[in-house]
């Protein structure tokens, strides 16, 4: 089936066009709960649907007469390989040959259920539901063909896209099935056997990505690559300022130049920055038209900020109490007091970008009350809402595609690029391209926070962790909240392993957009709580894997108090921690400049532990010479080959940011533009990576974020052993490593 990318699609469309196609098998699974989808809606839209009214789908099986198998993909494809990992769970339980399979992107429909991606949530939300999808329709296969021979569906089996009667040698392929599985009732989810894993022969396996021969041969599947007829091009300038307003812009001018077809304002409102659109015949005609533009802004009062001011006020602010107490455990005062050693230190990290190499781009065709979408969107359900809020048309009214996705990191999660499509292209009455500019990508994002912690620990005679005090100082757009990433939870390691704990925040009011980044608050948690705990295990005199698997204890811990996920295991953390030290051959001896450093955390459901080994010069210059990782992220790797790149894909992001990036802010406004001064890791600095998984009786979980949280520590941590200097702030690139 070669459905292009861009093909729209709506679920009854989908059931119309498979129902006349030859009598095709299509199975809707109705596995989740939907509000508002009625039991007529679900029984009328296919004779193969599950019962009426109670589930949503989680994915689609279409099976053609000839034989051909389309599995649709539900979730966004950000490079993290859902594209393929999701389709091939449904094929391991359905049993069919997966060069036989096409996958194909789905389009944004309430039936899929939820289609965003992020929280490294895709495989966990869906691994169940796509396994009984499979494995229904591997039911129903086998029951027709029981039927068809008159034998009990128990004596048939089902391989490689054909139900077999052993006994009497009989076969007959899916596709000659398909009339007939088409009119049997759809088994109870719970009814359906899966298979037992030790029969997989998919999952688990290597297999290449689905997109990768058109992504090596340049066919259009990104944002960045769709054409529509009559199509003008976009670019759309903001202040620099955040929050600030046009004034003035010299429109009339910019209308005048080559190639250019209009200009005008935007005045913006709830969801839309305003700004100044320019549209023309092709990007670069708009891109050069906006060189000339002119404009005048009410910056706001966002120009008064600075990183330099917040760092003073955070100095001010640290050693004094918090505003906010997080968690208060046991007696610390007491402890500091009578203890064998205390340890004091700050550390601090900046504002980081997303930097994605498809910067932000929509393509939007408002016509009247209708929309339609071609968004590189995360998140794509939330974008349709608020293009139906900024615009004022029903939500059902907007057609939402979702195409491939040329890096999110959390980024695009956030939606403000296709609100700005949609309102340029009602303005426009035409269809509209937007890209947006590498500068604008870089100063007009949702960025990692910044923060600063102060830190208080001691520990006792006999080595180990006795108290534990930290003052988290962070952002937000209030006083009272942190903004998004820059909280710290209550339970937050090594909280509950230490009697005498205190953990309290405040938040620094600020005007800088703040949304998720790659392992959203954990990647620069783990690295404070993990630095500052191999700080301890030093003055403690103590090995640091010794002093964290002392830590950790003999007992797991009961679920964090927030409830919003697994709680912390500690005999898996000490599983991948013992893994990992063995085969990274912890404490091995090494001559001074070099040396290993080993971290761990637990984030999105994973645990994983690292430990890195650094080469440092007498005069100061880093390598990172090796990382091994190990990873409990459940019982089974769905795909081995996107699991390795997840891992190796992670590092690299990891050691990039906290070695080289860092956002200067001042006067309200980042001042890094463009890769020349946010760097990013290039090949020859890249480390050697091992990746191991450690496979425990859980449920299967993600790997696009957990990978990440360890690294900068393991790497610090390995300075330190290496240099006898300990790394407090962010980039690390900012430190004199030089040794005598």
């Amino acid at each position: 089936m070669n459905t292009p990318e861009t093909t729209t699609m709506d679920r009854r469309s989908f059931l119309r066009l498979s129902a006349v196609a030859g009598g095709g098998l299509v199975l809707g699974f109705y596995l989740d709960a939907v509000p508002g989808l009625g039991a007529a809606e679900m029984t009328n839209a296919s004779a193969s649907t599950a019962a009426a009214g109670t589930f949503a789908p989680n994915a689609f099986i279409r099976i053609a007469p000839e034989g051909a198998v389309t599995i649709f993909a539900h979730k966004p494809e950000i490079g993290q390989g859902i594209k393929t990992s999701l389709p091939t769970i449904v094929a391991e339980e359905l049993e069919v040959d997966w060069q036989t399979v096409t996958v194909v992107t789905a389009p944004l429909d309430a039936a899929f259920g939820s289609q965003s991606a992020g929280g490294s949530n895709s495989t966990p939300s869906s691994y169940m539901n796509l396994r009984r999808a499979g494995a229904t329709a591997r039911a129903m296969l086998i029951e027709a063909a029981a039927q068809t021979w008159s034998v009990p569906a128990g004596e048939c089996r089902a391989e490689k896209g054909r139900v077999l009667h052993d006994a009497s040698k009989r076969s007959l392929a899916y596709g000659e099935l398909v009339a007939k599985a088409a009119t049997l009732p759809v088994p109870a989810a719970d009814s359906v056997k899966l298979k037992d894993p030790k029969d997989f022969k998919l999952i688990g396996t290597r297999i290449g990505g689905v997109d990768n021969s058109k992504i090596v041969t340049g066919q259009p599947l990104f944002g960045l690559d769709q054409k529509i007829p009559g199509m003008l091009y976009a670019v759309y300038a903001k202040c620099p300022v955040f929050g600030g307003k046009v004034v003035k812009a010299n429109t009339d001018r910019i209308k005048k130049l080559p190639g250019v077809r209009d200009a005008f304002v935007i005045e913006g409102k709830s969801g839309l920055m305003p700004g100044v659109a320019i549209l023309a015949d092709s990007t670069w005609a708009a891109f050069s038209a906006r060189k000339q533009l002119q404009v005048t802004w009410n910056e706001g009062p966002a120009v008064n900020e600075s990183w330099t001011a917040f760092a003073e006020q955070a100095a001010e602010l640290g050693p004094k109490p918090g505003k906010n107490v997080l968690r208060k455990d046991g007696n610390i005062d007491a402890v500091f007091g009578s203890a064998a050693k205390v340890v004091e230190a700050q550390y601090l990290y900046p504002f980081l970008s997303h930097a994605n190499l498809e910067p932000q781009n929509c393509t939007a065709f408002v016509q009247g009350d209708q929309v339609e979408i071609w968004a590189p969107s995360q998140n794509p359900g939330p974008g349709q809402k608020l293009v139906a809020d900024t615009l004022g048309v029903p939500v059902a009214n907007i057609k939402v595609h979702i195409t491939r996705i040329g890096g999110g990191f959390g980024r695009r999660l956030m939606n403000d690029y296709m609100v700005e499509a949609a309102a340029i292209s009602q303005k426009a009455k035409a269809p509209v391209k937007l890209t947006w500019t590498r500068e604008d990508d870089m100063q007009h994002g949702f960025y990692r926070p910044g923060g600063f912690h102060f830190l208080k620990g001691a520990v006792d005679k006999n080595g180990a962790l006795a108290a534990w005090k930290n003052h988290f100082v962070t952002f937000g757009t209030t006083p009272d909240k942190p903004g998004t990433g820059a909280g710290l939870g209550a339970d937050e390691f090594p909280a509950r392993f230490v009697e005498n704990f205190v953990s309290e925040t405040t938040v620094l009011t600020c005007n800088i957009p703040m949304g998720w980044w790659r392992a959203p608050g954990s990647c620069t948690i783990a690295w404070v709580m993990q630095s500052f705990l191999d700080e301890l295990a030093h003055a403690a005199g103590v090995d640091p894997l010794a002093f964290r698997l002392t830590l950790l204890g003999e007992k797991d811990v009961a679920p964090t108090s927030d409830q919003r996920g697994p709680g912390f295991s500690a005999a898996r953390t000490k599983g991948v921690l013992k893994l990992v030290a063995e085969k990274a051959g912890w404490g091995k001896p090494l001559p001074k400049g070099k040396g290993q450093g080993i971290a761990f955390h637990f984030s999105h459901r994973g645990y994983v532990a690292q430990v890195a080994e650094v080469t440092v010069s007498k005069d100061g210059t880093l390598k990172v010479e090796r990382v091994v990782s190990v990873a409990d992220v459940g019982s089974e790797i769905i795909n081995l080959s996107g699991a390795e790149n997840q891992v190796e894909g992670s590092i690299v992001d990891g050691l990039s940011a906290a070695w080289l990036q860092q956002l200067n802010y001042e006067n309200g406004r980042m001042q890094q533009a463009n890769f020349n001064d946010y760097l990013l890791l290039r090949i020859a600095d890249a480390p050697k990576v091992e990746c191991h998984f450690l496979k425990t009786d859980n449920p299967v979980t993600g790997l696009g974020e957990p990978a990440l949280p360890p690294l900068a520590p393991a790497v610090c941590n390995a300075i330190f052993a290496a240099t006898g200097k300990r790394i407090r702030e962010l980039p690390l690139s900012k430190a004199d490593l030089s040794w005598s």
